[in-house]
């Protein structure tokens, strides 16, 4: 039963990942209706996310690729230092630095406080709406190519919201650059190549963190929910890459308002438990 509950959790990682929906926020509400009725907890969330986010590394290989290389070029004096990607590298770099520091700041908060489904519930609905704003006053003028550092800075502290679920982790990147004025395309990208080092560091932190230590889910029934997020993720990221050319963030907005607003009823009546 551990595994199949796992497996359930893992799918909905893959699925909920990259859409501005927040996955974290959807294995805390899920966690609560499966059988076990138990929160997944926020070491078993980010080290599924490891699934994910090599599935972005995957998707987008060759930017990666590209990136590191004329990164390392220009450091060496190979590559002018405002080479486009040297430059990305270090946009990335910079842009890391703010859920670092508030990882490591809030880390006993982010494990328990936050994962109060009033709190997820209220983020989904407030992030919502934020979201529903920016991509309705943005501009979606500026391509990725224009991005500055100060914007990177801002992308950043963006992301670290996520460390409460509830905002999303493409959400808050996402909606940050729709309000600087960034095309909808521009902000997924970035936002998706600047998770990689936050995802990828807080998912084996956790992972060495809790070696051994016991738990509801076990390291194997947490490594198949990865390998099954990893799967699906990828075929989530083509998909939210090709809406996001054509269409507006309208109806992921809606869902977040609708699931937000039912979790409150059902806190609010008794039906389930903060």
């Amino acid at each position: 039963m551990h595994l199949l509950e796992a497996l359930i959790l893992g799918i909905v990682q893959g699925l909920t990942e990259f859409l501005p929906i927040s996955s974290s926020a959807h294995l805390r509400i899920l966690g609560t209706f499966l059988p076990s009725g138990e929160d997944p907890g926020a070491a078993f969330t980010a080290i599924t996310q490891i699934g994910t986010e090599a599935a972005v590394v995957v998707f987008f290989w060759r930017d990666i690729v590209r990136i590191i290389t004329q990164w390392f070029r220009s450091l060496a004096g190979k590559a002018p230092r405002n080479d486009p990607d040297a430059r990305m590298g270090w946009l990335i770099i910079l842009g890391s630095i703010p859920i670092v520091v508030l990882g490591l700041l809030f880390q006993d908060q982010i494990e328990t406080v936050f994962r109060s489904l009033w709190i997820v519930a209220i983020m989904l609905i407030v992030f919502g709406v934020l979201l529903g704003i920016a991509d309705h006053v943005g501009a979606k003028k500026r391509a990725l190519n224009q991005l500055t550092y100060p914007h990177g800075v801002a992308f950043g502290v963006a992301q670290a919201l996520s460390l409460v679920p509830g905002v999303s982790r493409s959400g808050g990147t996402i909606t940050m650059g729709l309000f600087l004025g960034y095309e909808r395309a521009a902000a997924a990208r970035y936002a998706f190549l600047l998770a990689i080092p936050a995802v990828f560091g807080s998912g084996f932190y956790q992972l060495a963190k809790s070696w051994g230590e016991p738990s509801f889910f076990s390291l194997g029934d947490t490594l198949a929910a990865t390998g099954i997020a990893f799967v699906v993720a990828l075929g989530v990221i083509a998909f939210f890459m090709s809406w996001i050319s054509k269409r507006s963030f309208l109806p992921f907005v809606i869902y977040r308002i609708v699931l937000g607003s039912v979790i409150l009823v059902l806190l609010g009546t008794g039906v389930i438990a903060a």
